[in-house]
């Protein structure tokens, strides 16, 4: 699953508050948000 939603939010489909959301229902764990949310901070 966190690979779908890796590649749908660097496309720009999901955004931090749909990661939020994969966290919160289990679908990512908090690692995983953590290292899109991250990236995204160092990229910007």
């Amino acid at each position: 699953m966190f690979v779908y939603v890796k590649q749908f939010y660097q496309m720009g489909l999901y955004t931090v508050a749909d990661l939020a959301t994969f966290k919160a229902a289990a679908m990512i764990t908090s690692a995983q948000y953590d290292e899109l949310t991250t990236k995204t901070a160092e990229v910007a």
